[in-house]
């Protein structure tokens, strides 16, 4: 592999909207990094709590090559664009605010781009920074352990990317008319253009899940408008909305009105959503007391049904904002795109 004096300069990229205090956990884990970056180009988007301010008082500071821009009003998709356009490097790493950086991870990230079958673009991984058993539950419900990923099929999230400049130019960048599940269009195209992403399972970005329950359900509820508005995987709403609004309800009145034995079906369909869920949970057990074990497994049934009930109001928020805007079509050639949306 080059020598970090021999490689191609890499771009940190990130967004920020009212995260004084979260950025600058970020900035402290890109100080400690083993490849440094080369430049860092953060983007603000019009913060009311002084973190603007923050970003140009830490660049004043020196010790990292930090670029600070504001654009208020912008949404991700455009804060992203921006950043892009206006870094430097040819490599393009991108993260987001709120999220702490493994000293690794830069160098874990671009080193397949620098090998001799360098790819064009690089997953790397995230993973929960819980606080209490309400996030660790969290977490568990959400996100799904590296054992659980197909390379091949791996979708990675803008929070731990890399990918060269051109690439991001071929894909057309973020699609600035999408607010949620915004780097999802853009992988599809990123991932088309490239022919895939090379998996770097220990670049780890590590995010803290949401605090409160409220601020889970309207977070799940934006990821759903998301895909209305983008007419991402139709499939698994339907499937959800044929759970809790036909299988659901039908056995329910069967355990009821003929015999209590359909319950079964109830139980082993919970089962079934929880599964995951408990296995996850389970590989962060020795991080929590007696007490917080308990509240977590009681939370997971209750995140689970609230996750969809959430998704379940957003996504058809998603589409009537889509037949009412005509968005841009964004789909690439769907023969091709095929492994990635089934």
């Amino acid at each position: 592999m080059e020598s970090f004096d021999q490689a191609p300069r890499v771009s940190v990229i990130a967004t920020v909207l009212n995260e004084r205090d979260s950025v600058q956990a970020l900035l402290d884990s890109l100080q400690r990094q083993t490849r440094p970056p080369d430049e860092i180009v953060v983007v603000d988007g019009g913060s009311s709590d002084g973190t603007l301010d923050a970003l140009r008082a830490r660049a004043a500071e020196g010790g990292l090559p930090l670029v600070v821009l504001s654009r208020p009003g912008a949404n991700i998709s455009v804060g992203r664009n921006l950043a892009i356009d206006a870094a430097s490097g040819p490599i393009i790493a991108s993260t987001d605010a709120g999220v702490r950086l493994d000293p690794a991870w830069l160098e874990r990230l671009v080193s397949p781009m620098l090998a001799p079958a360098a790819a064009r673009v690089s997953a790397g991984f995230f993973a929960a920074d819980p606080r209490g058993a309400f996030e660790t539950a969290l977490g568990a419900v959400t996100l799904p352990s590296v054992e659980e990923i197909d390379p091949d099929r791996f979708l990675p999230s803008s929070r731990s990317i890399a990918f060269f400049k051109a690439e991001w130019q071929r894909a057309g960048g973020y699609p600035e008319w999408l607010d949620y599940c915004e780097d999802l269009v853009f992988d599809f195209r990123l991932l088309q253009a490239a022919g895939g992403a090379a998996f770097a399972p220990d670049a780890v970005a590590h995010f803290r899940p949401r605090p409160t329950l409220t601020a889970f359900a309207k977070q799940y509820f934006r990821y759903a408008r998301g895909d209305g508005k983008a007419d991402l995987w139709r499939t698994r709403h339907l499937i959800r909305y044929s759970t809790y609004l036909v299988a659901a309800p039908a056995l329910t009145l069967l355990a009821v009105l003929h015999r209590p034995a359909w319950s079964i079906g109830l139980v082993l369909g919970l089962a079934a959503m929880l599964r995951r869920p408990l296995i996850r949970l389970r590989a962060r057990w020795s991080e929590l007391s007696s007490p917080e074990r308990a509240a977590a497994l009681l939370w997971l049934p209750i995140l689970r049904v609230i996750g969809d009930l959430a998704k379940m109001a957003g996504y058809p928020a998603g589409i009537a904002w889509r037949l009412r805007e005509r968005p841009p079509a964004w789909r690439a050639d769907g023969a091709t795109m095929g492994r990635w949306l089934r």
